[in-house]
């Protein structure tokens, strides 16, 4: 047999594996890739029946597969999509992402976008869950009905969303610290640069990509290209931050530099102000002593 589906997951981890070192990432997630890689080419069964048969499950029991790598080969057999490499590479579009669930048009996909400032169907799956989704108009019971479904069937859920246990953030020192080391690395000019695909016709590199790893978590940085920032004019002020942990649990915050109010003029993490505010407090408090 061919297995062309083996060949072109595996071929997209080596892509990985290159794009990752071009932008300076830690080996070892590059070794992982490469090492995936030649798992995946040299499987002599289909690995979309393994997927089918045993679930995530079965690609963990492969050679080199961890978590984070078979979540990634799934979402790439499951939707043809890969979420991370189209972000890391640039030309990630998450309204035509979310137009491949049903009950979704372009429309729709964009308020979500727009209203939601999420990427990924991951992300899609907790707004679901969590409130935020029905909040967007155009989007009642019977739909979110719908969206649920099939974001089930598509991310292959064993488990209930809403029974799984929260996520656990990066605290916000943590966060604040990577964001003025982007901030700095992008103003010195040290950091690559990747073109992003919207809102960039001229295909032009200007997009500062940081890559580290700090106290146990993964974090990749870069200014928010989003069609808010660029009509507010703050794709050098908002920065977005992805991280992960070691099993490969994803998250994603904002931080800017507040406009009102008692933090005006400091960079806070949107979604936890009260959080940055005791951190702010601290830190005079330490300083005065």
């Amino acid at each position: 047999m061919d297995f062309q589906l083996n060949k072109k997951i595996a071929k997209k981890l080596d892509e990985m594996a290159d794009l990752l070192q071009q932008q300076g990432a830690n080996p070892f997630r590059i070794r992982a890739y490469r090492r995936a890689a030649e798992t995946v080419s040299g499987l002599k069964k289909d690995i979309e029946d393994i997927l089918k048969k045993d679930g995530s499950k079965g690609l963990i029991a492969l050679p080199s597969i961890g978590q984070g790598i078979a979540t990634a080969i799934a979402e790439i057999i499951t939707t043809g999509h890969w979420t991370q490499f189209e972000r890391l590479r640039g030309n990630l579009d998450p309204a035509h992402l979310f137009q491949t669930i049903p009950g979704i048009g372009a429309d729709l996909a964009s308020k979500i976008y727009q209203g939601l400032h999420i990427d990924s169907l991951e992300a899609l799956e907790i707004a679901a869950y969590n409130g935020k989704l029905e909040q967007i108009k155009g989007i009642g019971k019977r739909r979110l009905a719908a969206i649920r479904n099939a974001l089930s069937s598509i991310l292959g859920r064993t488990r209930r969303i809403h029974h799984l246990p929260q996520k656990e953030s990066p605290d916000v020192a943590l966060l604040l610290d990577i964001d003025r080391l982007y901030l700095e690395s992008a103003i010195t000019g040290s950091l690559p640069l990747i073109a992003p695909k919207r809102f960039n016709p001229g295909h032009e590199a200007w997009l500062p990509i940081l890559h580290t790893d700090q106290k146990g978590w993964h974090f990749t940085a870069l200014y928010s290209n989003s069609a808010l920032a660029h009509q507010l004019n703050m794709t050098r002020d908002w920065v977005v931050i992805y991280f992960y942990d070691e099993h490969h649990q994803e998250g994603q915050q904002t931080v800017v530099t507040e406009t009102q109010g008692d933090l005006i003029g400091k960079r806070v993490i949107r979604g936890r102000e009260d959080e940055c505010r005791k951190y702010y407090l601290q830190l005079t408090k330490h300083l005065i002593l």
